[in-house]
């Protein structure tokens, strides 16, 4: 069974940086491309980052100059380094792997930039 875990999120001030991370398990991990998602309250879910198994990343939206997507293989781990925060960048994280057709989603992590 393809279990996704994201950790690091929290409560961040203006300026703050967080690192998300997201262990994936149940599927090998080097053949995913691995994604962020975003939601924040009354928007709908959009891509954040990611990153294919060949290392060939894709940054959407308003963090594309903050936000860096990184992956250890060797660790089954994918990460978001965000910095920067903006308090437009408070949402719920989501981790997402993509293998053909076969998708993926964790539960989330709630990213709050607040002072």
């Amino acid at each position: 069974q393809v279990q996704l875990v994201e950790s690091g999120g929290g409560l961040v001030p203006p300026g703050g940086s967080l690192r998300l991370s997201c262990v994936l398990s149940g599927s090998i991990f080097s053949v995913n491309t691995m994604n962020w998602y975003r939601q924040a309250p009354g928007k709908q879910r959009e891509l954040v980052a990611g990153l294919t198994s060949t290392g060939i990343t894709n940054y959407a939206g308003s963090g594309k100059d903050r936000f860096s997507i990184s992956r250890d293989n060797a660790k089954n781990t994918v990460y978001l380094q965000m910095n920067s925060l903006k308090p437009e960048d408070t949402a719920v994280y989501y981790c997402n792997r993509v293998r053909g057709p076969l998708s993926s989603w964790g539960q989330g992590t709630q990213v709050t930039v607040s002072s």
